[in-house]
């Protein structure tokens, strides 16, 4: 796949999809596919789908037999949780017809769409094995509900990144009006075998990431 796609993303989409975002992207889908990670490829909040596509695109280009899977609720950001302090409910929100047009624009078949409250679709609407699960849901009960559901579906060797993980400590960068979706991820990994990783840029990424099956050795 050329590049130019990255470019071209991040400059329609310069709030939501930089470079950053879409290189990490790039290297968690990719290498899940190459290594034949068995599952279909999740997206928890797609928002307008302008990183929905790109999964598509990844998807075409190394195992067109795969599905992707979206879901979002089309009525912008649920109440908001005690643990979050940015944006109030209804916030980002986009319709349908706006994810279907970002897909035509790029000359791209729709994917499987998922219209709901994450607690009524994913229970009962996630394939039966994810390879790669890309969760921004902004929020923490959104994130931990999108956890909840995907971790147990999420194949050995499969990655999970989360959106507006901001660890301060380990990336200062990071952006961090969001402070529901870290506490969502350290309580709900607590008491896994995987911790939460970084992943860093060049700006304000906030991306925290886990390898299905793979511990960090000590000191790691």
């Amino acid at each position: 796949m050329d590049n130019d796609m990255i470019l071209k993303l991040a400059a329609d989409n310069v709030e939501y999809g930089d470079v950053d975002r879409l290189v990490n992207i790039y290297w968690a889908l990719s290498s899940t596919l190459v290594q034949g990670v068995a599952g279909d490829v999740v997206e928890a909040g797609c928002h307008a789908g302008n990183t929905s596509v790109f999964l598509q695109r990844l998807i075409e280009e190394f195992a067109p037999e795969r599905e992707l899977h979206l879901y979002d609720s089309f009525e912008g950001l649920p109440e908001p949780s005690e643990h979050d302090t940015f944006l109030t409910a209804g916030a980002l929100k986009v319709d349908l017809t706006d994810l279907k047009a970002t897909f035509e624009k790029w000359g791209l078949p729709l994917p499987n769409i998922h219209a709901g409250w994450f607690d009524e679709t994913l229970p009962t609407q996630l394939p039966d094995r994810v390879c790669f699960a890309y969760l921004d849901g902004d929020y923490y009960d959104s994130i931990r509900v999108s956890l909840e559901h995907v971790y147990p579906r999420l194949s050995d060797g499969g990655i999970l990144i989360v959106d507006d993980y901001c660890d301060s400590g380990r990336n200062p960068q990071a952006f961090d009006r969001f402070s529901g979706p870290k506490r969502a991820c350290d309580e709900f990994f607590a008491d896994k075998p995987e911790k939460v990783s970084v992943l860093v840029g060049t700006g304000d990424l906030a991306f925290g990431y886990i390898r299905k099956g793979w511990v960090a050795p000590p000191g790691h």
